[in-house]
């Protein structure tokens, strides 16, 4: 084994958790759309931070409003998720040869 494949093997490791964490992130954030919490608190304002640029992209390749419901954060997971699939398995396909 190639010292260089345990060092992209770690690399896409870390690229899988955060965007494991980053959908987390969204499904907290689109729970928060429903509650409406205070906007003044530090974290709702960090999670509207992280999620807000992604929800731009996507309502303005889109249309994400479907019966006055936002469909933005399921498509952005749907998308992260795709996005988590190819790289895990580019990965895999460059370690194992």
């Amino acid at each position: 084994m190639n010292p260089l494949d345990g060092i992209v093997s770690g690399l896409g490791g870390i690229v899988h958790s955060l965007l494991t964490v980053y959908i987390w992130v969204v499904i907290i954030g689109a729970l928060l759309t429903w509650v409406r919490p205070d906007p003044y608190n530090p974290i709702v304002q960090i999670i509207y931070r992280l999620t807000e640029p992604a929800y731009r992209l996507v309502r303005r390749l889109m249309p994400t409003v479907f019966n006055g419901l936002d469909l933005a954060p399921l498509i952005l997971i749907i998308l992260l998720q795709v996005l988590d699939v190819i790289l895990v398995n580019i990965i895999n396909a460059v370690v194992i040869g």
